[in-house]
């Protein structure tokens, strides 16, 4: 599978410029945006906007939206960005299912496959389960700009190697984003599950400090501080689960005692929800206080069973914290069970508005 051949060329779509056009474009929405706006908005000359939109127009990502009427002489052409000129595939990789979703370019959802998917079957099986699964949603459309894929970490983002994924050593080492791009013949970009959901959020204005909180099948975290997800150094920032919270705690799946993960987890094993958040907010709290950040996000398919006694088990232990200050506010992550298969898509669609780090 080869669809790479849209009729946009990335190369040139990527360049500073027309990123800031296509921005204010999707920004605009189905109203619109006149060629004199954006030359303001973006500092460019008109003559070089209108070169930049004439080129987006040549390759279908642009079309006229009508025409407005202006202060003086006649009415100006306004333009609008064309979501259906090309589409990605965005893919999480749980440790038990699979969920691929396919969004057009204004990061609307426009098809999506659920599966059940075993990350301990080997990577041959799990490599053709998300080609098959890329490949069923690619079969509707014309134009995929490529595929991202998010998976519990933890991973190098930089080469799309995977680590020690916890509870699965066996992944150690992996070239994922190679293995999949050769067999689907298609860009990949390969992300941490909590960075990919952070991407996601802080591309749709969310907030420019804020933490996500994913607990599910495990727990991790994804960090955004000054509007950038921050993946640290080496891309290993996010491993919330596993700070040691209880020094003879129970024994967690990465060797050490008393992660949080474990105490979560244990707590949700036990039918005590009340518990879990509570651990859960002591884990926030300290990322609060370590980060001073402006928001606390919770995702994941464990928080979506019992929304409102996480946010609140979350908040009071937040409250109690705050020492007399507001504390910082609480809610569940826009998107759902969604999250982090639309912000793994938003790994391709980013670049192309200039947003590649949110």
């Amino acid at each position: 599978m080869n669809r790479t051949n849209v009729g946009a060329n990335l190369p040139a779509l990527r360049s500073h410029n027309t990123a800031l056009v296509l921005d204010l474009l999707r920004t605009a929405g189905g109203d619109g945006i006149s060629r004199l706006e954006l030359a303001e908005r973006t500092g460019l000359t008109p003559q070089a906007v209108s070169k930049i939109t004439g080129r987006l127009r040549e390759e279908g990502l642009a079309a006229e939206a009508g025409r407005r009427a202006s202060t003086g002489g006649k009415p100006r052409t306004v333009l609008r960005l064309v979501p259906e000129a090309g589409h990605a595939i965005g893919v999480h990789l749980d440790r038990d299912e699979l969920r691929a979703v396919l969004v057009d370019l204004d990061g609307a959802v426009v098809g999506e496959r659920c599966l059940p998917m075993d990350l301990g079957a080997g990577a041959e099986a799990v490599v053709e389960g998300v080609a098959r699964a890329a490949e069923g949603l690619a079969a509707s459309v014309a134009s995929v700009l490529g595929v991202g894929v998010a998976l519990p970490g933890p991973l190098d983002h930089v080469r799309g190697v995977l680590h020690r994924v916890t509870g699965f050593p066996e992944w150690d080492g992996f070239p994922l984003r190679d293995a999949l791009a050769a067999r689907l013949g298609l860009p990949v970009v390969v992300d941490k599950d909590t960075n990919a959901a952070a991407l996601g959020l802080a591309v749709a204005d969310e907030g420019a400090s804020f933490a996500y909180l994913h607990l599910g099948t495990g727990l991790g975290a994804g960090l955004v501080i000054g509007g950038v997800v921050h993946r640290g150094a080496r891309t290993g920032a996010g491993e919330f689960g596993h700070q040691v919270v209880q020094l003879d705690g129970p024994v967690c799946g990465c060797g050490n005692r008393g992660c949080i993960e474990a105490l979560c987890l244990g707590a949700v094993g036990r039918g005590d929800v009340a518990e879990a958040a509570r651990v859960l907010g002591v884990g926030a709290a300290n990322l609060v206080g370590l980060l001073d950040i402006d928001l606390v996000l919770l995702g994941g398919r464990t928080v979506a069973s019992a929304p409102e006694e996480f946010v609140d088990g979350v908040r009071a232990v937040l409250r109690e914290r705050a020492r007399g200050e507001e504390a910082v506010p609480v809610r569940i992550a826009p998107g759902g069970v969604r999250g982090v298969a639309e912000g793994a898509a938003q790994s391709l669609l980013a670049p192309l508005f200039g947003r590649a780090d949110g």
